[in-house]
């Protein structure tokens, strides 16, 4: 879990950066074209990168784009960093976007403005060579309201059929069913979750899909049982008729696990709150995907994000890859920020270049 508020207030701070208007699609120079490495997406851990964020940003829904949010894309944000981290190593991003924008009424066709930025978007990652990973990041809700009882499962299964659709024929497209559910019983999120792999399988679609769990999905807490059953026990009952689907965690290194402080707890505590999830992968023979973590820019969260990515390394037999929390056009001086500023690198890039 991260601070979506900070996510909210920073639309304010993007508008003004915007010139004091909406930005709309731009003409752009073309960057060099920069290619995702083939051998790294050939080999273990073939998925590793950061998050793109932008287009899930601020509450007004569907609201203005280049005010409110923005896409990760030159055509829409003069945005051309995902070069930066393809030249640094990195095969894949994580594409955080709000299902109300694309999909302006339940069971309606997807709104033809938005699908076109999402797919422009993915196709220029994906004709790099880059993996991308579409994340709906609603917390298992629709307009605030919980997917499984308020929204039928029906309703996120028409939004999956719609969506694999769509990206069915891009073989470099994945498929994160949602972001970071929480609040609700875990075996109302497998319902929702079968429901949508069945729905994507349905329409064809072979891709990998990556499956959270409940509480946040918390590698820390995948077999705790404060938020109701265990995900670790829920879980194990997905279901996909093409077996290609692994589980998404997220593991922020603070006090909490929340990733709102810039502030990690020890060297060590990326490992440390992996272990029992990893050992369930294990275990169960399931695959996981590390789908959001982070640190800031102190001596202390350098050594854990080297740290949890040493953790996932060593353990490639039961995990795919990750993404770091975050990159994209908006940030400014976000403590997680891997933003280049002024061509610099950010301090957290060097305990990332070492597993990439």
């Amino acid at each position: 879990m991260k601070n979506t508020r900070m996510m909210g207030w920073l639309t304010l701070g993007a508008f003004l950066w915007g010139c004091g208007g909406p930005l709309e699609e731009q003409s752009v120079a073309q960057e060099p074209e920069a290619r995702a490495n083939e051998s790294t997406l050939a080999g273990p851990l073939p998925y590793r990168g950061i998050n793109l964020a932008g287009a899930e940003f601020g509450s007004a829904i569907p609201g203005t784009h280049g005010k409110d949010y923005v896409y990760p894309d030159p055509s829409y944000a003069n945005y051309t960093t995902a070069d930066y981290y393809i030249n640094k190593g990195m095969t894949t991003f994580r594409l955080p976007f709000k299902w109300e924008r694309l999909q302006r009424t339940r069971n309606a066709a997807f709104d033809a403005t938005e699908l076109s930025r999402l797919k422009t978007t993915v196709n220029r990652l994906t004709g790099k060579g880059a993996v991308v990973i579409l994340d709906p990041h609603n917390y298992a809700r629709y307009n605030g309201a919980l997917i499984g009882s308020a929204v039928p499962n029906a309703d996120f299964a028409d939004f999956w059929t719609r969506l694999a659709n769509e990206f069915k024929g891009n073989t470099k497209v994945i498929f994160g069913l949602m972001n970071e559910p929480h609040s609700m019983p875990t075996e109302q999120w497998l319902g929702a979750a079968n429901a949508a792999i069945q729905a994507i399988r349905n329409t064809g679609a072979t891709q990998l899909i990556l499956v959270p769990g409940n509480a946040w999905t918390g590698a820390h807490s995948w077999t705790g049982n404060w938020y109701g059953t265990p995900n670790a026990t829920v879980m194990l009952q997905v279901k996909d008729p093409r077996n290609n689907y692994a589980f998404e965690v997220h593991q922020y290194l603070d006090s909490d696990s929340s990733g709102t402080q810039a502030s990690c707890v020890s060297t060590t505590i990326g490992a440390q709150r992996m272990q029992s999830f990893t050992n369930w992968l294990r275990a169960n023979g399931k695959k996981g995907f590390l789908g959001e973590f982070a640190g800031g820019t102190d001596s202390v969260c350098l050594s854990a994000l080297d740290n949890i990515l040493d953790h996932v390394e060593a353990n490639s037999d039961v995990y795919l890859g990750w993404t770091y929390w975050a990159g994209g056009p908006w940030w400014g001086s976000y403590f997680f920020s891997l933003e280049p500023a002024s061509g610099v690198d950010k301090p957290q890039v060097s305990a990332l270049s070492s597993h990439l």
